[in-house]
């Protein structure tokens, strides 16, 4: 899901409750609170010696011990159009952190609506070769903005690493 989708999800569903409901069905504890509302760039080489850049809005989801507390949708859509500033283009992916023993990304694999919330569905991020051309892997669906083209691998004869 992107910010854009999400913003208006939120908006659509503004008298709703927030939910977030893990990979594998079970939900984040509704009394967590969004402790972050970031711009996460990474720029990055890959195997294959390509310059990649990525840009994500990042939630950090935190459950604290106040047990009482819960977040509406109209309060979260307020506190990303806060964001708006560091956050111009809203085609961007939307991520979610959240420690459950340890820290995990997660993508936003959709979203359910009940009678009192909205409820966004996540799922597990994965790592993948992101030269398939040089590792003789079938090509990649084109999800990578490459920023500077290499034509020479920087892992050796083969290519990848």
């Amino acid at each position: 899901m992107n910010l854009s989708e999400l913003k208006v999800l939120l908006r659509q569903n503004a008298d709703r409750l927030f939910r977030i409901q893990l990979p594998g069905g079970t939900s984040v504890p509704v009394s967590f609170h969004v402790t972050e509302v970031g711009r996460v760039q990474k720029t990055f080489l890959d195997c294959g010696g390509t310059l990649r850049e990525t840009i994500a809005c990042q939630l950090q989801v935190w459950v604290g011990e106040d047990y009482d507390h819960r977040i509406e949708t109209g309060k979260m859509a307020s506190i990303l159009e806060k964001a708006k500033a560091y956050l111009p283009d809203e085609s961007i992916p939307v991520e979610v952190e959240y420690e459950d023993k340890v820290i995990s990304q997660y993508t936003i694999e959709g979203h359910e609506l009940t009678t009192e919330a909205v409820v966004l569905l996540l799922a597990h991020k994965h790592t993948e070769c992101l030269a398939p051309e040089l590792c003789g892997l079938p090509p990649l669906p084109g999800k990578w903005k490459e920023k500077s083209p290499s034509s020479e691998s920087c892992c050796g004869p083969k290519g990848c690493c």
